[in-house]
């Protein structure tokens, strides 16, 4: 097939095409005799995938790493950059609705005020560039790629961070007790052992993570289940979509102002009374905080102690207050010296 033809198959101008040609993304073979570009039929898929990445929004560069050159048919890292692409639209649209409640608040004072003061505005607008920069502002510090292939025996061998690590996965089935037809999202899949209790019941659940290694082997593990790329402040899914959100060990990832914007996250996935459980590590409060490190700098624990400092520990008074302001009714149950869940149901 030549040029124009092309063209005219996929409805754009030949110039576009040589463009994608200069940057690098299509390389046609040329006739000697005349130099026409003869384009077979997989470099055709191949620019119908470019014109549709670019709608996407995907820029030049990304779709340069997401389809290689050689034509390679394994579509993991295309799978990849568009999942990516994915979560990055998510984050850019909860932008867009936090402006839009800025300004709709705006509109109301004018509307019922007949004025809008100076500090009003000042405060609104710091209000929705703070939500902004919280939400963007997290680094995966820890290397989960790095921890995927060797998370599973991890758990099973550490008696620190995942001390009762069983014992807390089948009390959260416990507490949260899925019905038939129900559907559930776990946060921080990880590998999937969560989630996977929840399947040996027939209960179809959802997964994401940030880390696509994690992803990879939580998919080996559980084919059957839906998995996407995102995190706790940018959840990849629409409005109303779950019966119920599990997390475990995962939301002590995020700075306690990040753990706020997650809260708002589920509740906005989740359907009218939707439940959710959170099983981490966590004080009861900053006291215990300090009176727990302080016991362990007597006995000489510097490692966990650092473990400490390196995560965002929880205050469980903080997350039931929250969920007290918010219209949940809470219980809560320390299982170890650290390790608490806390299951919350709406009740407006």
């Amino acid at each position: 097939m030549q040029i124009k033809e092309l063209a005219e198959k996929l409805n754009i101008s030949p110039r576009t095409i040589r463009f994608y040609e200069q940057k690098g993304l299509i390389s046609p073979h040329k006739q000697e005799h005349n130099l026409y570009r003869r384009f077979t039929e997989k470099e055709v898929w191949r620019l119908q995938t470019i014109i549709s990445l670019r709608e996407a929004g995907m820029t030049i560069e990304d779709i340069k790493k997401a389809l290689p050159l050689a034509g390679d048919e394994d579509t993991e890292q295309l799978q990849y950059y568009l999942e990516m692409q994915r979560s990055i639209i998510f984050s850019q649209w909860l932008e867009l609705k936090q402006i839009i409640e800025t300004t709709d608040t705006m509109i109301d004072l004018l509307k019922y005020q007949q004025t809008l003061p100076l500090e009003d505005i000042f405060l609104l607008a710091e209000g929705s560039k703070r939500w902004r920069e919280t939400r963007k502002n997290w680094n995966d510090k820890w290397n989960f790629d790095h921890q995927a292939l060797t998370h599973d025996n991890n758990v099973v061998n550490n008696d620190r961070e995942y001390k009762d690590y069983e014992k807390a996965l089948q009390t959260t089935i416990d507490w949260v007790a899925p019905k038939a037809g129900e559907r559930g999202l776990d946060i921080g899949t990880g590998t999937g052992n969560l989630a996977g209790k929840f399947l040996e019941k027939g209960i179809p659940i959802a997964g994401i993570d940030q880390s696509k290694e994690m992803l990879k082997h939580c998919g080996r593990k559980h084919p059957q289940m839906e998995l996407k790329l995102g995190n706790f402040l940018a959840i990849p899914y629409l409005d109303g979509q779950f019966d119920f959100i599990v997390t475990s060990f995962a939301l002590h990832h995020i700075s306690d102002e990040q753990k706020i914007l997650a809260l708002g996250e589920m509740r906005r996935v989740l359907k009218p009374h939707g439940r959710i459980c959170i099983t981490d590590l966590m004080f009861e409060n900053e006291d215990q905080k300090v009176q727990y490190i302080a016991d362990l700098e007597r006995q000489g624990r510097t490692e966990d102690i650092q473990l400490i400092l390196n995560a965002y520990y929880a205050t469980n008074s903080t997350l039931l207050s929250w969920f007290d302001e918010n219209g949940y009714i809470t219980k809560h149950k320390q299982l170890n010296e650290l390790l608490t869940m806390v299951y919350a149901v709406p009740i407006r």
